[in-house]
């Protein structure tokens, strides 16, 4: 499993190192990512024009591969809008009330909830789902949007994503890339989801507590939607409980549809971005009347306005990290060996084969592989490797290979799955009004604490 690690893998690096030190000491990384693509480019390519051209192109890129989230976001947000403007949303909130009374509450029901649905259709569709409902709710509960953030990152994009118990996309991949059966590494992984969740959400939930009582400010990037005014002359109050009944039947129906149908990831999201845009439409024809086709138009614009500003400090970012992986080859060309799997695969490799053998460190191996493949921000692109290092290791020094891939499973997905990396955490940041960077800053110390702890108890059970 040898790799040849060039120049080019070594700059990449520097930027990774010098890129996390920045976020850190919360300074804005996006110009050390600009320099970063400029300088990946010029050690590749060694011409000025073309580095200059794949700079441009790097943002091309990643502009096109998160545009169905920046789509789904900006419609959501322009629904959200039109609810709030009529009163609908003040209905339609008003059962959840009775249940999250206080902070403590509106964490944990946003987070199992989020989980849950996160199981059957993976988070993209249950952030819209939950975070459109209840994050009205958990606010006046008094719980910050940030915390709301939180709780929907970590239960989803964690605790759900990493296990994928029910979807089980995620441990086919490791487990055919280990050559074991899919049934062991989803046994092997329960007891270190378990860990590495519990863990997280009850550091992130008692950090987040000690904030609030020390009256720490909570910033959001947009408080537009939140402090929207609703009008109750526009709508009647019949009609706003009939609307407040049907909107949440018809986004069950869209559950519905997602199980008959086996729905999932993209497809899933679409279909909840189909069914917020329709909603809007609707919603705003009967709001505005005569106005409704012009008004329509407005909030779209509205949504698209914001979805752009939140996303717009992430696209430079993204274009850099997407270079670690496949992006590397649209955007500068072939350049890298032949056996390259992409930069961060590369470096994972390099660190497997340069450790010593023993159970530990191979524990520790993994956790390292998992965190470098998850780097580029999918989660879903390093698992394979993992599962391939974890049958070198487990032949190697005889333990359990179901637990190494398991491990490494876990660790790729919670780094680069939507936990810390700022631009695959975008979804649950956007519409809850905050900073992806924030977040990922609030999420980093618990994800930290929780990968240590997950990794020593994978040791015991090698």
């Amino acid at each position: 499993m040898g790799v040849e690690i060039t120049l080019i893998h070594w700059v990449y690096l520097l930027f990774i190192i010098g890129i996390i030190g920045f976020m850190l000491f919360r300074r804005d990384t996006t110009i050390v990512c600009i320099v970063g693509i400029l300088s990946v480019a010029a050690f590749s390519t060694l011409s000025v024009s073309d580095s200059i051209s794949s700079l441009f192109n790097s943002f091309i890129f990643a502009i096109t591969e998160l545009l169905p989230t920046i789509l789904v976001i900006s419609i959501i947000v322009a629904m959200s809008k039109i609810l709030m403007k009529s009163g609908i949303n003040e209905v339609m909130i008003a059962p959840f009330s009775k249940i999250i009374k206080n902070p403590t509450t509106a964490y944990w029901t946003i987070g199992i909830l989020m989980m849950i649905i996160s199981f059957f259709f993976w988070p993209s569709p249950a952030v819209a789902l939950i975070g459109a409902v209840l994050l009205p709710v958990a606010i006046r509960a008094g719980l910050p949007a940030l915390g709301v953030a939180v709780a929907i990152n970590l239960f989803g994009h964690g605790i759900a994503l990493s296990g994928d118990f029910i979807i089980q996309a995620a441990p086919k991949l490791t487990a055919d890339a280990a050559g074991i059966p899919v049934g062991d590494v989803v046994g092997a992984s329960v007891p270190l989801v378990i860990t590495m969740g519990l863990v997280t959400t009850v550091t992130a939930f008692f950090l987040l507590r000690r904030d609030m009582k020390l009256g720490k400010s909570f910033p959001t990037v947009s408080t537009e939607t939140a402090n929207e005014k609703a009008d109750h002359s526009l709508l009647s109050s019949s009609t706003k409980r009939l609307l407040a009944i049907l909107i949440p039947l018809i986004f069950l129906v869209d559950v519905l549809l997602m199980i008959t149908l086996n729905l999932q990831g993209g497809d899933a999201t679409a279909l909840i971005g189909g069914t917020a845009l329709l909603i809007l439409i609707l919603t705003t024809c009967l709001t505005h009347k005569k106005k409704g086709l012009e008004e329509s138009t407005n909030y779209l614009v509205q949504g698209f306005q914001f979805g752009f500003r939140v996303f717009g400090p992430v696209i430079p970012i993204a274009a850099f990290f997407y270079l670690g992986d496949a992006g590397f080859y649209t955007i500068i060309g072939e350049y890298l060996p032949k056996s390259s799997e992409g930069i961060v695969n590369d470096l994972g490799v390099a660190l497997a084969t340069i450790v010593p053998l023993t159970p530990e460190v191979g524990a520790i191996t993994l956790t390292g592989v998992g965190i470098l493949t998850g780097l580029d921000g999918s989660g879903f692109s390093g698992i394979s490797l993992a599962g391939s290092i974890a049958q070198l290791f487990s032949a190697a020094i005889g333990v359990s290979t179901a637990t190494l891939t398991a491990l490494g499973q876990v660790t790729a997905i919670w780094v680069g799955g939507g936990t810390i990396i700022p631009w695959a955490l975008i979804p649950a940041a956007a519409i809850c009004g905050v900073d992806p960077f924030e977040l990922a800053r609030r999420n980093l110390l618990p994800v930290a604490i929780g990968l240590i702890i997950t990794t020593i108890v994978a040791m015991f059970l090698l």
